[in-house]
């Protein structure tokens, strides 16, 4: 079986980290050094997915913020297959400020957790038609004051719909920053913090889309793809998972098969 692409040959230095247990970030380890490390891993990061992107369908601010709070607790795939019909019968806030909370709750009955998501949404929309004439504010500050919306919620939108860089700290990002030895930090707001000294802000937005295609289809919850890594070389959780190439390798997911988890 043949290696992915941008896989290297792992060398001795990188094999003392395997399975030690315990955090692997390293409080010795400089400012300086951790910088330059998670820079580097960043660029190959780049290399690995070239294709990185967002995977939720939207056309626009609104559908895209609806689909973000709707992916909580389920695939984006899932998301995806239920927006189409979602957004027909409710194109912007106003309309979806006004829907039938029962034909709502059928249509999002496929993600799970459907009556709670329709409030979310009702309330979302209501607060948009409310205080903000019904347009998805472009900052920050406003995003977060909406029903339902975080940081890492507002940094998608941010970042995708109005260009402006973010950090989307949800479980794949957090799990791998950890395990990359960046940060110790479990908080989301204070891994965001972290993680913001290390990466250039005009990066944040790819760089989370790259992280969070790395660990949907590579470094695996329950079992990393170590031996079939690009990252190996850096990353001191190297050896959590199976190292053998081949069988490192038949764990990497394409994005068909990853379902976008």
């Amino acid at each position: 079986m043949s290696s992915p692409a941008h896989a290297r040959p792992v060398p001795p230095r990188a094999r003392r980290a395997a399975a030690r247990g315990g955090s692997p970030f390293d409080p010795d380890e400089t400012p300086l050094a951790r910088t330059r490390r998670a820079r580097r891993m960043a660029r190959e990061l780049a290399l690995i997915h070239p294709d990185a992107h967002c995977e939720l369908d939207f056309t626009d601010a609104f559908e895209l913020l609806v689909a973000t709070v709707l992916s909580a607790q389920t695939t984006d795939k899932t998301v995806n297959k239920v927006t189409p019909a979602l957004f027909a019968r409710y194109p912007d806030a106003p309309a979806l400020a006004g829907a039938d909370r029962a034909e709502l709750e059928a249509i999002l009955k496929p993600t799970g957790f459907f009556r709670a998501k329709a409030n979310s949404v009702l309330g979302l929309a209501q607060a948009l038609v409310e205080r903000f004439d019904g347009e998805v504010p472009g900052r920050m500050a406003d995003l977060v004051t909406l029903p339902g919306v975080g940081r890492k919620t507002a940094n998608v939108v941010l970042g995708n719909a109005f260009g402006v860089p973010g950090l989307t700290v949800d479980t794949h990002f957090g799990r791998l920053v950890r395990r990359f030895g960046w940060t110790a930090e479990e908080d989301p707001v204070k891994v965001e913090a972290e993680v913001a000294e290390l990466v250039p802000e005009r990066d944040w937005t790819m760089f989370s889309h790259r992280v969070i295609f790395h660990g949907r289809r590579v470094c695996h919850a329950k079992k990393a793809a170590c031996g079939a890594c690009g990252l190996a070389q850096w990353c001191p959780s190297y050896g959590i998972g199976p190292t053998d190439p081949e069988v490192a390798t038949a764990l990497v997911r394409t994005p068909a098969a990853s379902d976008t988890e």
